[in-house]
C-alpha cells in the first residue's frame, strides 16, 4: 500500500511542472503554425507567478468556494487515479469538478460567465458518458475497473479497444478546450474578448483555475497512456502524440456550435464505445 501512495504523491508534485510545460509547448507550436515566433516554453509559469502576485478580486464569495471545490475535486480524482483506484470513481469526481466550475460562473452576475457556465454543463453532458462507458469497456477487457488492473494486464488495451480510444480522443479535445469544441472558455484571444466560464476570475483564483487545468490535462493523458501500458513508455508516446494531434486540429479547425459538439460526442463518441463493447462481447 505504501508504493501507490508514493507514486500518487510524486505525481501530484510533478504534474504542475508537466502540465505547465505542455501548455508552453501548446502556445509555442500554435504560434509557429500561425507564422509567429511565440512566447518561450516556460511562459505559463511566468504568467502563473504574475497571477499569484496580483490582488484578490472576486465578484462573490460563492465563486471563491466553487473555485476551490473545482481544484480540490480535480486533485482528488488525480490522486485516486495515480493510486491505481477505480476509474468509475475517478471520472465521477471529475464530473463533479466540472460542475463546480459551472456553478462558480453561475454564482456571478455577469451574463458572459453565465453563458460560459451553460456551455460548460453541455460539455459535461458531452464528455462524461464517454468516459464512464470507457471505464466499462476497460472492465470488459480486464475484469476490473481499477487502474492497477490495466497495469497488471499482460496485453495492451489498444488492440482490443481501438474505437474506445478514438472516443477518448474526442473527449480530450473538448477537455483541452480546443477547436472545434472550445465553446465554454475560448483559448484564443482573437476569438473572444471575454473567456466564458472564466470571465469573473482574476489574480490568484485565475491562477488556481490554470493549475487545475494542468492537473486535468495530465490526468487525461495518463488515461490515454494506459491504452498501451505494457511497456508504459509506448503509452506515454501515444499520449503525447494524441496531445499534439489536438494542437494540430485546433489550428486547422474553426469553432463549431454547441449542438455540433453534442452531436459528435453522442453519435461518434458514445457510438464508437458501444460498438466496441458489442464487438468484445461477440469475440468473447
Amino acid at each position: 500500500m505504501t508504493w501507490p501512495i508514493i507514486v500518487a504523491v510524486a505525481a501530484v508534485l510533478l504534474a504542475p511542472l508537466v502540465g505547465g510545460l505542455l501548455r508552453g509547448l501548446d502556445r509555442k507550436i500554435t504560434a509557429r503554425l500561425q507564422g509567429r515566433i511565440g512566447p518561450p516554453v516556460v511562459q505559463p509559469f511566468y504568467d502563473f507567478g504574475k497571477l499569484v502576485g496580483k490582488s484578490r478580486v472576486v465578484s462573490s464569495k460563492a465563486s471563491m468556494a466553487w473555485a476551490w471545490s473545482y481544484f480540490l475535486l480535480t486533485l482528488t480524482a488525480f490522486t485516486l487515479f495515480f493510486m491505481g483506484q477505480d476509474l468509475l470513481v475517478v471520472f465521477l469526481i471529475l464530473a463533479f469538478a466540472g460542475g463546480s466550475l459551472a456553478f462558480g460562473a453561475l454564482s456571478a452576475r455577469s451574463p458572459y460567465a453565465r453563458f460560459g457556465a451553460n456551455r460548460e454543463l453541455l460539455q459535461i453532458l458531452a464528455c462524461e458518458p464517454i468516459l464512464l462507458l470507457a471505464a466499462v469497456a476497460v472492465y470488459f477487457q480486464t475484469g476490473k475497473f481499477t487502474v492497477c488492473s490495466i497495469l497488471e494486464a499482460n496485453q495492451p488495451l489498444l488492440p482490443y479497444l481501438p474505437l474506445v480510444f478514438v472516443a477518448v480522443l474526442i473527449v480530450l479535445g473538448i477537455k483541452m478546450r480546443k477547436s472545434p469544441f472550445d465553446i465554454a472558455a475560448s483559448e484564443h484571444a482573437h476569438q473572444e474578448l471575454v473567456r466564458g466560464v472564466y470571465t469573473e476570475y482574476s489574480g490568484r483564483f485565475l491562477a488556481l483555475m490554470e493549475l487545475t487545468h494542468w492537473y486535468k490535462i495530465v490526468l487525461l493523458l495518463a488515461f490515454i497512456a494506459l491504452f498501451w501500458a505494457q511497456p508504459l513508455w509506448v503509452g506515454v508516446l501515444i499520449a503525447l502524440g494524441a496531445y499534439f494531434l489536438e494542437l494540430w486540429l485546433d489550428n486547422i479547425a474553426a469553432r463549431l456550435r454547441w449542438s455540433w459538439m453534442l452531436g459528435v460526442s453522442w453519435s461518434l463518441g458514445v457510438g464508437f464505445v458501444v460498438v466496441n463493447l458489442v464487438l468484445l462481447s461477440v469475440v468473447v
